[in-house]
């Protein structure tokens, strides 16, 4: 038996996709993992400690995102964090489900995309810098592939506020990796979750791997990014898109 403390893991938007597959791959290798959405305790997802580990917060809120920064800290009584990763993301849609262009977007989506997708990141890395010191701990940032080029179905506010995430990557590794603390980012392509646009078997067609990702392989790079595996990744963005980005 180990005499080291149990790891902790903190993941922000857990109730489906890639949300659901790390929380998976954390807990059966014996994280304890306390998640953030908007929505309920996902009953098809269950891990040791789910319910009780669960905040219900709206990251769209910065008093909510604060008041959960509290609370986090009172479930921390060793003040360790090992890793925080920022999966939680929104992408609004047009009319049946349409794209919504720079021009089309209104000025309250714009606001609300970023606070969610890129200040909620920037509030939690902040807000549990002590707890990841403490801890030498990890940030993994989930950006996209939409934040390096115009996407077929990803909204301008969508994919600008992904590039502004993997700028804060970088920033926040440049800022952070004195403490001690690492900051990465992956950037998935095309994964089969349900939130897949109708038009995406064309993209798959132009991939060199010729497939979807799935959610699992996501979390896996995930995990690597969070383990003394990657102790020398430091401000790096990992691209999980069966070569798209070539």
């Amino acid at each position: 038996m180990s005499n080291n403390p149990r790891r902790t893991m903190l993941l922000t938007g857990a109730s489906r996709g890639i949300g659901h597959a790390t929380v998976k791959r954390f807990s059966s290798a014996g994280w304890r993992v306390i998640t953030c959405s908007r929505h309920p305790f996902p009953e098809n997802c269950p891990w040791e400690m789910g319910p009780e580990d669960h905040l219900q917060i709206d990251l769209a809120d910065p008093a909510s995102t604060a008041q959960a920064i509290a609370e986090v800290r009172e479930r921390l009584p060793d003040r360790r964090l090992d890793a925080l990763v920022n999966n939680a993301a929104i992408s609004p849609k047009g009319p049946g489900g349409s794209r919504l262009g720079a021009i089309e977007t209104e000025l309250r989506d714009w606001q609300r995309v970023f606070q969610v997708n890129f200040f909620a990141p920037v509030m939690l890395g902040r807000g549990l810098l002590a707890e990841l010191e403490e801890a030498r701990g990890s940030v993994v940032n989930v950006t996209s592939i939409a934040g390096s080029r115009v996407h077929p179905f990803a909204g301008a506010a969508y994919a600008t506020s992904k590039a502004a995430l993997a700028a804060l990557t970088r920033e926040m590794a440049s800022d952070f990796g004195p403490r001690g603390i690492r900051v990465n980012a992956i950037s998935p392509g095309e994964i089969d979750t349900a939130i897949l646009s109708p038009g995406t078997d064309k993209i798959v067609e132009q991939l060199p791997m010729r497939r979807l990702g799935t959610p699992e392989e996501v979390a896996k790079a995930i995990y690597f990014l969070c383990t003394e595996q990657s102790s020398y990744v430091h401000g790096a963005e990992i691209h999980i898109n069966g070569g798209q980005h070539v």
